[in-house]
């Protein structure tokens, strides 16, 4: 008995290592594959809706594919507008930001007793035709990839909610052998993922409108941007919100004059963040969506490392549907408990007497 269990352990050590070497290097098809699920389960119910009034499945997915990429053209013309706003005004951006640093790194060189820059120009040090080349070739790249990516999500969700790829088939297949259990779980699975999207989705929506609104009232340049960059960075939990007001907070400090107008914007910016992400966010997706914040951070590393960007944005949807198929197994319900926690945890709850 004890040489099974030895065994078993050192299968398990060689087994999860190799899982996730597996997601790492088969990141170009697991990765829409995980997007498209999870945008798959966000258009069931309207599937199931269109279905109750008996229009056929191909006219539905068609439905669903002119809202996707409604959605996507949507996002496009934002950052289209924004990035017509950075260009109507960069020059004088530059030359204000020119200024700014070059007087702080002057500041920094006196304290400290040594030289640092030779002709003046901050801008020059960091950037020459070699690096802007490089970095031009690079962002091609990133589009390219992107585009390949949201291609193959597409064509994901199509096989998703055409039922050629079944998820609850899938589960039933695989990980249960009852079918009422299945059921039950896909249920909750699809349930609280639909409630986790479409909360975050609103609460980055209040957050990105509300750090643009800030930008304009406080004369911060690219107020249409820094929405959008806080719409986008607010879906990596805990962490996005940190470096979009760092982000911001860097930005204001070249725009604004280093007073009480520089203090009163960051302040609230963070205000921000809080009412609408400490606050709004956990009192929306309810008490039973609670995660341990050592788990939250523990995902966010492991799935950015595997997956990137993409990873970190992916990573709490990944981590409920992992919670939830733990708690289905009396042998795994002590890695759900450790996900969720009774200490130190973050608990996106409605508040209840």
């Amino acid at each position: 008995m004890n040489d099974r269990k030895t065994t078993n352990a050192l299968l398990l050590i060689i087994v999860i290592p190799l899982i996730f070497y597996l997601l790492k290097i088969l990141d170009f098809i697991l990765i829409p594959l995980a997007a498209s699920l999870f945008i798959a389960l966000l258009f069931l119910p309207l599937m199931r809706w269109l279905t109750k009034r008996k229009i056929p499945n191909f006219i539905s997915i068609i439905i669903v594919l002119l809202i996707f990429i409604g959605a996507l053209f949507i996002g496009g013309e934002i950052i289209k507008l924004a990035s017509k706003e950075i260009i109507q005004t960069q020059d004088a951006f530059f030359t204000k930001a020119q200024i700014k640093l070059t007087n702080l790194v002057y500041s920094v060189e006196d304290f400290l007793g040594m030289k640092y820059m030779d002709d003046g120009n901050l801008l020059n040090i960091f950037m020459n035709k070699d690096d802007f080349s490089k970095n031009f070739g690079s962002t091609l790249g990133l589009i390219s990839n992107t585009i390949s990516m949201l291609l193959m999500t597409a064509f994901f969700v199509v096989l998703w909610l055409a039922e050629s790829l079944n998820f609850y088939k899938v589960l039933s297949g695989t990980i249960f052998k009852l079918k009422y259990a299945s059921v039950k779980t896909f249920m909750k699975i699809e349930n609280d993922l639909i409630t986790f999207v479409k909360v975050k989705f609103f609460v980055s929506a209040l957050t990105g409108i509300g750090f643009g609104l800030a930008c304009y009232f406080f004369n911060v340049s690219f107020p249409i941007f820094w929405g959008l960059v806080a719409f986008l960075l607010n879906f990596v939990q805990m962490i996005g919100s940190v470096v979009s007001v760092l982000l911001l907070t860097i930005f204001a400090f070249v725009e604004l004059d280093p007073t009480s107008t520089l203090l009163f914007f960051i302040l609230t910016i963070t205000l921000v963040q809080v009412v609408f992400g400490g606050v709004l966010e956990p009192i929306f997706l309810g008490k039973s969506f609670s995660i341990n914040v050592i788990a939250i951070l523990v995902s966010l590393m492991l799935w950015g490392f595997i997956w990137g960007v993409p990873g970190l944005i992916m990573s709490i949807p990944i981590t409920v549907f992992l919670k939830i198929i733990f708690e289905q197994f009396p042998q795994t319900k002590l890695f759900s408990t450790l996900l969720s926690g009774n200490s130190g945890q973050i608990q996106f709850s409605k508040l209840k007497k």
